[in-house]
């Protein structure tokens, strides 16, 4: 066998056992993704157009598993509530337990413990609620949530005078929304008019390295996969050596 042909072997064992290595690894990540992913996010569906235009009717959104402790002001979760109907509802959250909660200034906006609140994800406008809260305290280990699209949205302002003014208890809370899946609207912005006040706001959630594992993993297999089929197809594309000729006998 020619020194050539040893190497050109070795080469194509190195090839294999690398394209092995790449197959298996893009397994891990593939499957590792899936099933982190399942363990910390729950996808719903949103019934209603209460959240427009940051969440339309008939979304479908990934909602990141948290407890109510974790919620912080400007947050999109997914809670349910037996007074409310005892049916899962996404709403956000706009003041926490202690705060003071009114609408609306002379521009108007929301206020929060006297500080008016910028709300981008409002259309421009559009008041913070048509119909205006009154000077209200939320109430201890309690939230405050409104819908993005205050016109029509069952929330909080539709409860004021029950006991709670308004508000759900934490433990209500079952998820945070960290992304639209469906139609591919991506990560939702965490709301920067909530920055200024006690506790800022909440992390995003790890999705992006949950996709970044599922993806990466899905490239590892098909390079690791195509390799086998594109060397066989170059070994045939390259010419047959010939033999050089035995030496003449004298």
């Amino acid at each position: 066998m020619s020194r050539t042909r040893r190497t050109d072997e070795g080469h194509g064992s190195l090839g294999s056992k690398l394209s092995g290595l790449a197959v298996a690894l893009g397994c891990v990540l593939f499957l590792g993704g899936f099933v982190w992913g399942a363990i910390l996010y729950q996808p719903y569906t949103v019934p209603t157009p209460s959240m427009t235009p940051t969440i339309g009717a008939g979304d479908r959104v990934l909602a990141q598993r948290i407890d109510g402790d974790e919620v912080r002001r400007g947050d999109v979760v997914v809670f349910q509530e037996e007074t409310w109907g005892d049916l899962p509802m996404v709403k956000r959250v706009v003041a926490v337990g202690g705060d003071r909660i009114a609408c609306c200034d002379d521009q108007g906006r929301l206020t929060v413990n006297g500080k008016a609140i910028e709300e981008p994800y409002l259309p421009k406008g559009v008041k913070a609620s048509d119909s205006g809260i009154p000077p209200t305290t939320v109430p201890k280990g309690r939230l405050f949530l409104l819908g993005d699209e205050r016109s029509g949205s069952l929330d909080s302002t539709v409860h004021l005078d029950e006991a709670g003014k308004g508000s759900v208890p934490r433990d209500a809370v079952n998820a945070r929304v960290d992304a639209v899946a469906w139609p591919l609207n991506g990560m939702l912005e965490r709301p920067t008019g909530f920055a200024a006040l006690p506790g800022g706001l909440s992390e995003p959630g790890p999705l992006r390295l949950v996709v970044a594992a599922i993806v990466g993993g899905a490239v590892l297999i098909l390079a690791g996969a195509a390799y086998g089929p594109l060397a066989k197809r170059g070994s045939r594309k390259q010419p047959g050596r010939r033999r050089e000729p035995a030496g003449a006998a004298r």
